[in-house]
């Protein structure tokens, strides 16, 4: 189909809503931990396996989206992606172990993974240029809303039923989900079938699993020098080496790393990467701190960062919508600004500190990542020729992922290195308000170095400009 002919509504619809239900459970469970202990008889390190097998599979299928979305039609892959969902939630709500709840997560990721790049695939070709900013301000909608509402939905199911219903509530949103995209979805993807190479999926999932998985396990506590966290960034730099390699030297890479040769993309996936990390750290850092710090219980921890998701969540379209009039550089800026300034702020926290004042630096912070991450994706996906678009979207996808790992690692080991430090020079470590001192000394410290990562962010939205594509240019080559 022709842009022209595309009836976009009833699609963006269809990948919408199958997209929240997707990415809502990724947050869902976090809070449900305790009762999975408590039932399967776990310890933290092998509960958190939910989450990091979680992150470690779309980790390693998000690359390999970009040869599929080749292979297969839109209404396949996004049908697919639903239904692996649907078993995998299914799996979990009636695991009757661990190792069975464990596989339904998996199987969940394999969906999550494929639907990602499906969403901007299908931006990219039903909206001109100019009007991909309010249709990937409605994906930003998605992403910041439903993990915002999350763990406070959690909250009250756990409190009202068992975690086995964050799965079972689920279940009625997933099948309409598949049922509405039967009826309302089409095929808006060209497929050309590229050549398999299996060197190049099997270097992929050593590279880019092993860095995940490293820079996960470090951000678990497991310290740096773990034989794991180094054994899997060792494997898993040397497989992206040989992975880089080997799709400069294909004529028909799986993941056309070329794509890097147009300015505005390169800027972008820098800029996207530094606030990725910037986001999964204060994700954990802040709840650590409401619960430690504060007191809070984790429902009110949960409470008290919903105002900002969801404010992130309303503004995204809103901010996509501002784009396509007026370019990126108008918002991205500013938004930077406010996300250093609130981190900044962030990094003055004690003890003391009112709940009300967090909730307004948070909704600040996310009111400046909305100003920026759909802005600037847009920017540089815009650049690419129509054949790189399954290759942008996977490369964008896939450096979300990994800096999500490398900025929760980061800044909870910065965190960790604060709060030992301060405890050294304390006459009784051990005391609870030497405890809660310690961390924030520690957290003060992850929030400061925080804010100076985000001023690169800062430095790069200089050289940012709207862009055009290659085929809408006169030269049809890169725009440097």
């Amino acid at each position: 189909m022709s842009r022209t002919e595309t009836k976009r509504g009833p699609i963006i619809s269809s990948l919408v809503i199958g997209a929240f239900v997707a990415i809502l459970n990724e947050t869902l469970l976090t809070i449900a931990f305790n009762d999975l202990m408590k039932e399967f008889s776990l310890e933290p390190s092998s509960v958190q396996w939910l989450s990091t097998a979680y992150m470690l599979v779309i980790g390693i299928l998000v690359p390999v989206t970009a040869l599929l979305c080749q292979w297969f039609t839109t209404r396949q892959m996004f049908l697919s992606a639903m239904i692996l969902f649907l078993a995998g939630t299914l799996i979990c709500g009636f695991a009757p172990t661990f190792s069975i709840l464990l596989v339904g997560r998996i199987i969940q990721a394999l969906g999550t993974g494929l639907l990602l790049p499906v969403l901007m695939n299908t931006i990219l070709a039903i909206y001109p240029p100019e009007k991909r900013g309010g249709a990937m301000g409605l994906i930003g909608l998605v992403i910041m809303f439903a993990p915002a509402l999350g763990p406070t939905l959690s909250g009250i199911i756990i409190d009202t039923f068992t975690w086995r219903w964050l799965f079972f509530l689920v279940v009625p949103l997933v099948v309409f989900s598949i049922i509405f995209a039967s009826v309302y979805l089409k095929n808006v993807s060209e497929l050309t079938k590229p050549k398999v190479d299996f060197l190049s999926i099997i270097l992929s999932t050593l590279g880019f699993g092993g860095v995940v998985y490293g820079f996960s396990t470090a951000g678990e506590g497991e310290g740096w020098g773990n034989p794991v966290v180094i054994y899997s960034l060792i494997v898993g730099l040397v497989g992206l080496l040989f992975f880089i390699l080997r799709q400069l030297r294909l004529k028909e890479p799986m993941l056309d790393i070329r794509a890097f040769r147009y300015r505005m993309f390169s800027v972008a996936a820098a800029m996207l990467t530094i606030m990725m990390m910037t986001l999964f750290s204060t994700l954990i850092l802040l709840p650590m701190y409401l619960q430690e710090a504060l007191l809070l219980t984790s429902v009110a921890a949960g409470l008290v960062l919903l105002p900002g998701g969801l404010i992130n969540g309303l503004l995204s379209p809103v901010a996509g919508v501002l784009f396509d009039k007026f370019g990126p550089k108008t918002l991205v800026t500013p938004g930077l600004v406010l996300v250093i300034l609130s981190l900044g702020l962030f990094s003055q926290l004690s003890a003391s500190t009112s709940v009300a004042y967090v909730v307004t630096l948070h909704v600040m912070m996310l009111i400046g990542i909305s100003m920026v991450m759909m802005p600037a994706q847009t920017t540089g996906l815009n650049q690419l020729p129509k054949q790189l678009y399954p290759h942008g979207t996977a490369i964008m996808n896939t450096l979300q992922q990994v800096s999500g790992a490398i900025g929760t690692a980061l800044f909870v080991s910065i965190m960790s290195s604060g709060k030992e430090s301060y405890l050294k020079g304390v006459n009784e470590p051990n005391a609870a308000l030497a405890q809660v001192n310690g961390l924030i000394s520690g957290l003060q410290q992850a929030f400061f170095i925080a804010a100076l990562v985000g001023a690169i962010a800062l430095v790069l939205s200089f050289f940012l400009k709207r862009t055009q594509a290659p085929e809408n240019s006169s030269t049809g080559v890169p725009i440097k």
